[in-house]
């Protein structure tokens, strides 16, 4: 049936913007850096989880040390480079992209020009006389899942309340004896951790090469900018429309067109909406409340 094909449809976007995003959303919601590496990340994590499954590693394991590893590569770099930048968003855009071209042309050295890939898992299920990948599905839950934890990691634990402490009164926080520097550290390990998951769950869809990350910092970089400042609510609001908005255009006129929709829509929101759709949204909302 044409209502579940543009189902799935929309739940493979959903899934590939919201992962795509969510790394780059955290990072640059709560510490205002532009990571534009977060591409090369994915690719680390893409390349840890091929590397462990030809190793003979369960794909699920590979998944979580890809977590761990792209996660304690950007503690190294945050230490060593990103804490020296804290505050200074348009230096950010520079030495991020540096460290994209350095990891880019190291993996390309050490790597070759691409590798072998994990094979897809469970297979494909039949529904309507169609075949979908139950893979793909199950990254839809994936991403709603992380987005739940995000959710609660934020809102109910200490290290969210400190954490938002920090971006939202970096002073007050620090006089109050909050070690400012260690959430921000933590807030990009957490980004980077994710961007890693990212590439380990779509190294079994893509090939697999030091270009690998390409594909996602333009979804990813449209994503948040379309949802604004607010890491959850905006890469919630912004992974349904722009996802019901790719769907729709690829199904009536192709895949090129969808993606021109994506950057059509986003020019659109610029234009109305210059905080985004979580700007707009907390805008209202405090309206409301002032009243």
């Amino acid at each position: 049936m044409k209502s579940f094909e543009l189902l799935y449809q929309f739940m493979d976007n959903f899934a590939f913007l919201v992962l795509s995003a969510v790394g780059l959303a955290i990072i640059f919601g709560m510490m205002g850096i532009i990571n534009l590496a977060h591409g090369e990340f994915i690719m680390l994590g893409a390349y840890t989880a091929s590397i462990a499954v030809m190793s003979g590693v369960p794909f699920i394991l590979a998944i979580v040390l890809s977590v761990l590893v792209v996660g304690l590569i950007g503690f190294i770099i945050d230490k060593l480079i990103i804490s020296k930048l804290y505050g200074r968003t348009i230096d950010s855009v520079v030495v991020t992209f540096g460290i994209s071209m350095v990891l880019g042309q190291l993996m390309l050295i050490v790597f070759g020009p691409s590798m072998q890939s994990p094979a897809t898992p469970l297979g494909a299920v039949t529904i309507f006389g169609s075949s979908y990948s139950v893979y793909r599905i199950c990254l839809f839950f994936v991403a709603v899942f992380i987005l739940i934890f995000i959710y609660w990691l934020f809102m109910h634990t200490r290290f969210g309340l400190l954490s938002r402490a920090t971006i939202q009164k970096n002073d007050i926080a620090k006089s109050l004896g909050v070690n400012t520097e260690k959430y921000y550290s933590l807030t990009f390990v957490l980004g980077s951790a994710l961007a890693g998951l990212t590439g380990a769950l779509y190294a079994a869809t893509m090939t697999v090469s030091p270009t690998f990350g390409n594909g996602f910092l333009t979804p990813s970089f449209v994503t948040v900018i379309v949802g604004g400042a607010n890491a959850l609510i905006g890469t919630v609001m912004s992974g349904t429309m722009l996802g019901i908005v790719n769907t729709g255009v690829d199904y009536i006129w192709g895949t090129l067109y969808g993606r021109l929709g994506l950057l059509v829509v986003t020019i659109l929101v610029i234009r109305l909406l210059p905080l985004g759709l979580s700007g707009f949204v907390e805008s209202k909302f405090l309206k409301v409340r002032g009243k």
